[in-house]
C-alpha cells in the first residue's frame, strides 16, 4: 500500500468529486480516491491517464491508511444521513490532528455538531462552501472555509491552488469558525434563487410584452453580458436561448417544463434570515415562486376560473401567448429593453445588499466575525453568482465599515436611485398586460419600503395592542404606553 506524500484524500467521486480529484492532481497533489460503490471507482479508475497522481481504492481502511499524517479527508457526498455515515466511520479509522472536510451543501448547523462530535477525538472538522457546479470544480471553484483556522491552514495551499482566480486572487479565504463557510455558501444559493427569479421576470416581460424571439433574446442577454451586467448566470442565459432540441430542431427552452425545483439551500437562507429578523424579500419570493411552479395541474385551473377581460391567451400555454406576440402590446407602452435592463441591474443590487445585510446579522449572531470584503472577493470568480457588481461591492467594503446595507453606500447607491424608474415601469407593464414578475415587483416595494421615511406600521402596531395589549412607542415623548381601546370606543 502506497503512501499518498503531501496529498489528500476524496470520498465520494460523483460529478463534483471526482472533478475535484482531477483538478487537484492537475495542480501537483497526489489524491487517493474512494467512493462507496466500487463500480463507480472502477469507472472513474478506468478514465485516468497513467501521469495523473491519482490512487483509487476501495476499502476504507486502505484508502484512510494510505494517507500520511496528518491525513486530510475531504467528503463529496450528499447532505445529510450520507455525511453522518461517512464522517461516523471515520471516528474509527482517523487520529487526533487529523482534519475532515465536507464539501457537499450542508446544513451550518449540523456541520457546527460534527464539529463538536470529531473534536472530542482531537480530530478537526471543516465546513467547505463549494460553488461552481462540474465546470468549476474542474477548472477553478469559489470555495467557502469554515472551522478551526490551524485546520484551514493545512489544506490552505491546496485550495487555493485549486481555487479560481481573479485579478490574481484565489477566490478562496478562511471566513470563520464553526459552520461559518456553510452559513456564507447558503446565503450565496439564497442570491442564488433571487437573481434566477429577476432573469426569468425580465425574460418574461421581453417575451410577453416586448415580443422576442428566443434569437432575440439570446442576443439580448449576450449584450447585457458585455456591459454593466456581466455575469454568469446572463451570460448562460443567452446560451440557453440559443441551444436546439436534437429531437425537434425547436428551440430546447420552450420544451422544458415550467417546474423549477430546489434542494432547500434557498428555504434555510429564508429560514435563518426570520430568525434574525432580517428582510430579504427577494430571496423568500423566489423560494415561494419555485413552489408555485411544482402547481401545475392547480395553475392551470386557475387560470380558468380567475379570468379576467385583461388576462391574455389560453389557460395553461407553454409559451407566449397568443395576444403577446409582436411588439407594441398593450402594456408594454413606455418600456423597451434598454427599461428591463436597467430594472434586472437594481434588482440585481438589491438582492445582493438582503444577503449581504443577513451575512452581517448572522457574523455578529452566530460569532463568525466574517470580513464581508472577503466574502465579496471569493464570490468574483468560480461561483454561480459572480458579476462584475461584486468589484464595486468589495469597493464598497473597503472604503468602509460595513454600513447596515450595501445601499447607504454612495456608489451603490446612485446605481440603484437612478434605476428606480425603469423598476417602476417594468413592474408597471407587467400589471397592465397580466404578466407575473413576483422578484421585479418584489425589488420595487423592498426599494420604497426601505427609503420611506414613514411606514404605516404605527397601524399595525394600534392594531397588535387593541386586540393583544402588546402596548406602542409615541413619537411625541420616550416610554412604552398601552391604550384600553374598546374603553375609548364607548366613550367616544
Amino acid at each position: 500500500m502506497s503512501e499518498v506524500v503531501n496529498g489528500i484524500g476524496m470520498i465520494g467521486l460523483g460529478v463534483m468529486g471526482r472533478n475535484l480529484v482531477l483538478n487537484m492532481a492537475d495542480r501537483g497533489f497526489a489524491v487517493a480516491a474512494y467512493n462507496r460503490t466500487d463500480a463507480v471507482t472502477r469507472e472513474f479508475a478506468a478514465e485516468l491517464a497513467p501521469e495523473q497522481r491519482v490512487t483509487p481504492y476501495y476499502s476504507l481502511g486502505d484508502f484512510a491508511g494510505s494517507l500520511r499524517r496528518p491525513r486530510r479527508v475531504m467528503l463529496m457526498v450528499k447532505a445529510g444521513q450520507p455525511v453522518d455515515a461517512v464522517v461516523s466511520e471515520l471516528q474509527g479509522l482517523l487520529e487526533p490532528g487529523d482534519v475532515v472536510i465536507d464539501g457537499g451543501n450542508s446544513h451550518f448547523r449540523d456541520t457546527e455538531r460534527r464539529r463538536q462530535t470529531l473534536a472530542a477525538q482531537g480530530i478537526h472538522f471543516l465546513g467547505v462552501g463549494i460553488s461552481g457546479g462540474e465546470h468549476g470544480a474542474r477548472t477553478g471553484p469559489s470555495m467557502m472555509p469554515g472551522g478551526p483556522r490551524e485546520a484551514y491552514e493545512s489544506v490552505r495551499a491546496i485550495f487555493e491552488a485549486i481555487a479560481a482566480r481573479v485579478d490574481g486572487e484565489p477566490c478562496v479565504a478562511y471566513l470563520g469558525p464553526d459552520g461559518a463557510g456553510h452559513y456564507v455558501k447558503m446565503v450565496h444559493n439564497g442570491i442564488e434563487y433571487g437573481f434566477m427569479q429577476l432573469i426569468a421576470d425580465s425574460y418574461a416581460l421581453l417575451k410577453q410584452v416586448l415580443g422576442l424571439s428566443n434569437e432575440e433574446l439570446a442576443d439580448t442577454f449576450a449584450a447585457w453580458d458585455r456591459a454593466e451586467l456581466e455575469s454568469y448566470l446572463v451570460q448562460i442565459t443567452s446560451a440557453i436561448f440559443r441551444r436546439r432540441d436534437e429531437k425537434t430542431g425547436g428551440h430546447l427552452v420552450d420544451l422544458i417544463r415550467g417546474e423549477a425545483e430546489q434542494h432547500g439551500t434557498g428555504m434555510w437562507t429564508s429560514q435563518s434570515a426570520m430568525d434574525l429578523q432580517v428582510p430579504v424579500p427577494n430571496i423568500d419570493i423566489a423560494v415561494a415562486v419555485r413552489n408555485l411552479s411544482a402547481l401545475e395541474e392547480e395553475r392551470n385551473r386557475a387560470a380558468a376560473v380567475l379570468r379576467t377581460p385583461q388576462t391574455p391567451g389560453e389557460a395553461g400555454g407553454r409559451g407566449a401567448p397568443a395576444s403577446f406576440r409582436g411588439r407594441g402590446t398593450p402594456g408594454g407602452q413606455g418600456m423597451t429593453v434598454e427599461t428591463v435592463r436597467n430594472a434586472l441591474y437594481a434588482g440585481m443590487i438589491i438582492t445582493y445588499a438582503q444577503g449581504f445585510a443577513q451575512l452581517q446579522a448572522a457574523s455578529k449572531a452566530l460569532g463568525f466575525d466574517l470580513r464581508l470584503e472577503d466574502v465579496a472577493s471569493i464570490w468574483r470568480g468560480g461561483c454561480i453568482i459572480r458579476s462584475a457588481l461584486l468589484g464595486k461591492i468589495k469597493a464598497a467594503f473597503r472604503r468602509a465599515e460595513p454600513s447596515p446595507s450595501l445601499l447607504l453606500d454612495p456608489d451603490l447607491a446612485r446605481l440603484v436611485a437612478a434605476r428606480r424608474d425603469d423598476l417602476a415601469a417594468t413592474v408597471q407593464a407587467a400589471v397592465s398586460g397580466s404578466v407575473a414578475v413576483p422578484g421585479l415587483m418584489t425589488a420595487l416595494a423592498y426599494l420604497d419600503a426601505y427609503r420611506a421615511e414613514w411606514l404605516p406600521s404605527n397601524l399595525i402596531q394600534a392594531q397588535r395592542d387593541y386586540f393583544g395589549a402588546h402596548t406602542y412607542r409615541r413619537t411625541d415623548e420616550d416610554g412604552v404606553f398601552h391604550t384600553d381601546w374598546l374603553s375609548e370606543q364607548e366613550t367616544s
